[in-house]
């Protein structure tokens, strides 16, 4: 899998990359639609041998026009291109996306990026997709423009759900807000997955005989604070059960940061400065400020027990899934 950080100007694309079909999006979460558009793209590009390619922007667009307040991303890009590769896709383009990208007209994008720089047989996009200074060029424009320059594209409708519901990242982000981590992987395709360093904390954990790996999430996560029942996935693959933490500690700390803290059960490496993800299978409970250790201790030991429990008989909720959290 290859990951393009730079524009057209500065890396060119290897030859093998080019003429290939083009799924263009921002995927954040990169949910059941999003998944419809990808999975064309995929099939397109298999009937016709040709490389699959993702075309997505960084940082989010949202935060570039509202910096002061940051989107809370479902997938940061790391993230993001390993669920890519996982549905099979060659490369992922993550083109730079600032104020002045988005002045660029929608002909310039097209004859640039897409035909000069890409060499796109098909664009694969969903149907609201819009692009250029303004947001000028829309479905319409696109279709056109591939007429006019020879390279098909397809416009996906938008996924609905078996109630019949739009699936949306900003529908997700609120379940997620709830704490209703079960729905969000209903509407993701698989279970809620956050991933970053393992970093050292109070030790406190390990003194109450419940070390934790400590992971420090973007400051714009909107997870709703509790207990939940997780999977940590370590580097080298491995996986292992465990509950997790996610809040502020307000037994032992007052006015902290956030903090994912995971209990990893039956497990005694050291995790420190290694890159990991946990993916979250049920909420247990809301975060408490316990009366001191002791009663905190107890309600720990109930939590393994829950969680356990609850893990013991999981099933993939699909394929993606059971690549990403099995």
């Amino acid at each position: 899998m290859t990951v393009f950080h730079r524009n057209e100007k500065k890396k060119p694309l290897p030859e093998k990359l080019k003429g290939g079909v083009i799924a263009i999006g921002n995927f954040d979460g990169v949910h059941r639609g999003h998944q419809s558009v990808l999975s064309r793209a995929l099939e397109l590009a298999k009937s016709r041998h040709v490389p699959a390619l993702v075309l997505t922007f960084e940082p989010h667009p949202r935060t570039v026009f509202n910096p002061e307040k940051p989107v809370f991303r479902l997938t940061p890009a790391p993230l993001r291109a390993r669920i890519l590769e996982a549905m099979g896709f060659h490369s992922v383009i993550e083109y730079p996306f600032d104020r002045e990208f988005s002045q660029r007209s929608a002909d310039d994008f097209v004859h640039s990026i897409l035909i000069g720089w890409l060499g796109a047989s098909e664009v694969v996009t969903g149907f609201d997709f819009h692009f250029g200074k303004g947001r000028e060029g829309g479905p319409a424009f696109l279709m056109e423009a591939g007429r006019t320059n020879g390279f098909g594209v397809t416009l996906i409708d938008a996924f609905r759900d078996e109630n019949a519901e739009v699936v949306s990242s900003s529908r997700i982000r609120a379940r997620l807000g709830e704490g209703d981590v079960s729905e969000a992987a209903g509407l993701l395709g698989y279970r809620y997955t956050v991933e970053a360093e393992v970093i050292g904390g109070q030790k406190l954990g390990r003194t109450l005989g419940y070390p934790t790996a400590n992971m420090a999430l973007p400051p714009e996560t909107e997870l709703k604070p509790g207990i939940y029942a997780v999977r940590l996935r370590r580097a080298d693959g491995s996986l292992h059960d465990g509950v997790a933490s996610f809040g502020y500690r307000p037994t032992v700390t007052e006015n902290g940061a956030a903090l994912l803290e995971t209990f990893v059960f039956d497990f005694s490496a050291d995790l420190y400065g290694e890159v990991c993800s946990v993916s979250f299978f049920g909420r247990l409970r809301d975060e408490l400020k316990f009366a001191g250790l002791e009663p905190l201790v107890a309600q720990i030991r109930r939590d393994e027990e829950e969680a356990r429990a609850l893990l013991a008989g999981v099933q993939p909720i699909s394929a993606l899934d059971r690549k990403i959290a099995f």
